[in-house]
């Protein structure tokens, strides 16, 4: 987990949020076991923002992956902060429920979730209409 958290921690100081001022840094460990990271990039119209999970898993499949094994989030707030609804489910698509998915923040303090804990029905290729 720590050179997980590194990643994270070193990505979230490239962080572009001048409207949120809440920079993110995640770092992505694959099957293989290589590290993908990214940042999240605010816009002034805010939809086309990019969420640092979004960034890392991008950064992931341009390298030719497919499987997250593990997750590390980094923020700057008072309190970890969790991925958001919409990066829990792209993080579904690349992961298993039962990966870990450790939040946390500059001074040092993490809480680790599964990511089935954090998105109990997840969207998938398998499930049944």
């Amino acid at each position: 987990m720590k050179t997980l958290s590194d990643h994270a921690r070193s990505i979230l100081a490239q962080a572009y949020a001048p409207y949120s001022n809440y920079a993110v840094g995640a770092a992505l460990r694959t099957s293989s076991g290589n590290i993908y990271s990214g940042c999240n990039v605010e816009n002034a119209a805010y939809p086309l923002g990019n969420c640092a999970e979004a960034s890392a898993i991008a950064a992931m499949i341009a390298g030719g992956e497919r499987e997250i094994a593990e997750v590390f989030v980094m923020t700057n707030g008072d309190t970890p902060g969790t991925p958001c609804g919409g990066c829990r489910q792209r993080l579904a698509e690349f992961a298993s429920t039962d990966i870990q998915v450790h939040c946390g923040l500059l001074s040092g303090e993490v809480a680790t979730y599964t990511l089935g804990e954090l998105l109990p029905f997840a969207f998938s290729l398998t499930e049944e209409s």
